[in-house]
């Protein structure tokens, strides 16, 4: 995505401040507590793999809140347990503290949940990854050779309509908030656009893509795109607080707020919670909980939703930047962290919201992470300090990043929508 180039430093840093002077964090009443003194755990055959460093997470969480966000929260799951910690607010308004229970929205995490239903259609022989487009939505793409494949991988060239629907980040917000679209008015707004590459060529970020997945999904099956969830990846799961309840604007039970920094410097934070996501749908709209994200994310890695044939396919990567650390399969991010461990997962971006959901290949360890803004590019790229002191432990001092700023040694965080630096 192309980020919004404005740096907008004052916005909302009177309240931050009050935050990060007033908030403590702490783990999550329901989380197992971490092994005193330990430094390694073991697992499988010969293996040993660092214990995870909850203070580390901690203060990523802390870092993300400095740069922004209201609050944060974080869950891992591995040999030692389960471990949570929250910091901050999960309501300005009622001071609500951030709760580890709490559903929020999971934006583009959603396109993994995409891509199962979509490869498990493969796996059933009713699609076929190479496959054109047009030949299952006959006329809907402007060329034959963009391929299913093509769109799981985002190397289509379909233009992403959400670069010029956010890039003003609370008008373009609000004229959407209670729109209901239809996908075909959502890939329309993608044609009406230059395409970004050849198909197949490069990987270049599109929203689009996962739309027309959800067209092939529901022209396939006959069914919504919900249902199709729910009888795929929700119920054989038991994700009792995952749900897509598109075009309803509600995230029903125990919930986290979530917040957009304006365009204007020094304007207050918009409540972006109640909203369609009727922009994103099978691309974006899915609504869930950390421990809900830990399951799929395990389950996925573990292989209880595909085959092995299509989980290898799923997991066979390509680079999306020069960094060599940041890769995509079909429908799935893989990063390298600096310990040499490779994580899977995908992260999200919907307005007020951003997720880091990952699991290691053999699925033995997953984080998922949460702070409830989403436009703040710093505030981001400071939560995805809970990828590296999770899965890689404690660093050694004399190469352990500075305190106040975790998640620095990283490249920036995806931008999957338009957003502030």
């Amino acid at each position: 995505m192309r980020p919004n180039n404005r740096r907008r430093k004052a916005a909302g840093a009177t309240l931050i401040a009050a935050l990060a002077a007033g908030v403590v964090p702490a783990a999550n009443a329901h989380a197992a507590p971490a092994v005193p003194g330990a430094t390694r755990a073991v697992y499988g055959a010969g293996k040993t793999t660092p214990a995870p460093d909850m203070e580390g997470v901690v203060a990523a969480l802390n870092a993300a809140m400095a740069e922004g966000a209201p609050g944060a929260m974080a869950r891992f799951t591995g040999p030692e347990g389960v471990q949570a910690r929250t910091v901050g607010v999960r309501d300005r308004d009622s001071g609500a503290a951030m709760d580890i229970r709490a559903r929020f929205r999971i934006g583009s995490v959603s396109k993994t949940f995409s891509s199962v239903v979509l490869l498990q259609l493969v796996q059933e022989g009713r699609l076929e990854l190479d496959a054109p487009v047009n030949r299952y939505l006959p006329g809907l793409l402007p060329d034959d050779r963009i391929t299913v494949r093509h769109l799981l991988t985002h190397r289509s060239g379909l233009a992403d309509y959400t670069d010029a629907m956010f890039e003003h980040t609370v008008p373009g917000f609000e004229a959407v908030r209670n729109r209901v679209f239809s996908h075909q008015e959502l890939v329309d707004l993608s044609l009406s656009e230059p395409r970004t590459t050849e198909p197949g060529v490069s990987y270049k970020y599109s929203n689009t893509n996962f739309v027309v997945l959800g067209m092939l999904i529901e022209k396939t099956t006959g069914k919504p795109v919900a249902q199709e969830y729910q009888r795929r990846i929700i119920g054989p799961l038991g994700l009792r607080d995952t749900s897509y309840v598109h075009p309803d604007v509600r995230i029903a039970g125990l919930r986290v707020r979530g917040y957009l920094h304006p365009d204007e410097a020094g304007a207050p934070l918009v409540d972006s919670t109640e909203q369609t996501v009727s922009w994103a749908q099978s691309a974006g709209a899915v609504i869930s909980s950390p421990a809900d994200l830990n399951t799929f994310v395990t389950a996925l890695m573990r292989g209880r939703l595909l085959s092995p044939r299509m989980l290898e396919a799923m997991t066979t990567v390509t680079p999306t930047d020069t960094t060599n650390t940041r890769f995509y399969g079909l429908g799935l991010r893989r990063y390298d962290l600096s310990c040499g461990t490779r994580v899977y997962g995908h992260t999200g971006t919907v307005q007020g919201y951003y997720t880091y959901a990952f699991a290691t290949r053999d699925g033995r360890r997953s984080l998922s992470a949460m702070a409830n803004t989403s436009n703040k590019g710093s505030a981001n790229t400071a939560l995805g300090g809970t990828l590296e002191a999770a899965f890689c432990g404690k660093k050694p001092a004399a190469t352990a990043p500075a305190p106040a700023r975790p998640g620095s040694f990283a490249p920036p965080a995806e931008s999957d929508l338009p957003e502030q630096r």
